[in-house]
């Protein structure tokens, strides 16, 4: 509730840019559905918005362009879509590993070594 409120009182000065600073943190997953339906709606609106969030899945699942970022770089970006793809986001990021995209535990993937520069 509280989230929606913040949402709600930032979009009554109507705002051409909404800045979303983790707004599904501590959410129950059927409240996350919510606001990620929510952020949807109101870029259709013609709302521009800026969505920083660790739940890499539904940031996006609804964005037009990611950036990953690690102990505050940039370590990779693109399109949302293409990162969602990628197989490097799907086992460091989302957890994600095989064909099947089977989910891992965090003790079975944190072991892997990162690439030192994603980018060039």
């Amino acid at each position: 509730e509280q989230q929606m409120l913040a949402i709600g009182r930032a979009l009554m000065s109507d705002p051409e840019l909404l800045i979303l600073d983790e707004p599904s943190l501590g959410l129950a997953p059927m409240l996350i559905e919510q606001i990620r339906d929510i952020i949807v709606d109101i870029n259709k609106q013609g709302v521009s918005v800026l969505l920083i969030e660790q739940n890499a899945m539904m940031a996006l699942s609804i964005a037009k362009h990611g950036y990953i970022l690690e102990t505050g770089k940039v370590v990779m970006d693109g399109e949302a879509q293409k990162l969602l793809g990628d197989e490097d986001v799907q086992e460091f990021y989302l957890g994600l590993h095989g064909e099947g995209g089977e989910r891992k535990s965090f003790r079975d993937v944190k072991h892997y070594k990162r690439r030192k520069r994603w980018l060039s």
